[in-house]
């Protein structure tokens, strides 16, 4: 990890294929609005539509991101495991997707260790984990051309996500969000983690525990 990302161009091939079935998936699956007791038996069906096309979209891409996994690109890793999590429920997710986050993460890969920090709490205990994430500010430069990437959540950023739609994140809101985690992770420097996710994009989450803090 160095100087260079050493990806399978084959890996890469795939991944790069199952990005475009993914950027149609992603249309349908962030149209979908949240159900309120106010939504009306039109926008139910409507949702209910687009949801199902969304879901058929994903199929070719899920095959692709296995194809791509294989090779073990990375990021393929991570969105692969982003679909097991929107679609499964918690016990599949942590069988299947949390060694693909892990698998990503270990690639220098920043955006798995989000979905690490809720899902994967057997592997936040190790120290792995904390190694892992102080090795991303080195690797994170070799994917910015991978970045924006979504996340179920950032938690730097206040707006809340509606319905299927993720948030996208670009490198420098991933930081941040890895100096948020260094920090609630390790108590004896947390402080200067989280000072430093302030001065990326003053995220708010840290704020208010910094203020709690003090």
């Amino acid at each position: 990890m160095a100087n260079a990302l050493h990806i399978d161009p084959r890996g890469e091939s795939l991944y790069q294929q199952a990005v475009a079935q993914l950027v149609q998936a992603d249309r349908k699956l962030e149209a979908v609005t949240a159900e309120t007791p106010t939504t009306s038996a039109e926008e139910r069906e409507r949702s209910l539509a687009l949801a199902q096309e969304g879901g058929a979209l994903l199929k070719p891409a899920f095959t692709l991101l296995e194809q791509a996994t294989a090779l073990d690109h990375p990021v393929a890793q991570y969105r692969l495991g982003l679909i097991y999590v929107m679609l499964s429920p918690s016990e599949v997710i942590k069988d299947k997707a949390c060694p693909l986050f892990e698998r990503s993460l270990a690639q220098g890969f920043a955006p798995p260790a989000l979905e690490i920090a809720y899902w994967c709490l057997a592997f936040t205990d190790t120290p792995q984990y904390e190694t892992a994430l102080l090795a991303l500010e080195a690797s994170m430069p070799l994917y910015e051309q991978y970045f924006p990437q979504p996340v179920v959540r950032l938690e730097c950023r206040q707006e809340e996500p509606v319905g299927f739609a993720m948030q996208w994140g670009g490198s420098r809101d991933y930081q941040a969000e890895i100096y948020r985690l260094l920090g609630d992770n390790n108590r004896a420097q947390r402080l200067a983690y989280y000072q430093k996710a302030l001065d990326i994009n003053d995220c708010y989450k840290v704020k208010r525990r910094m203020a709690y803090l003090k």
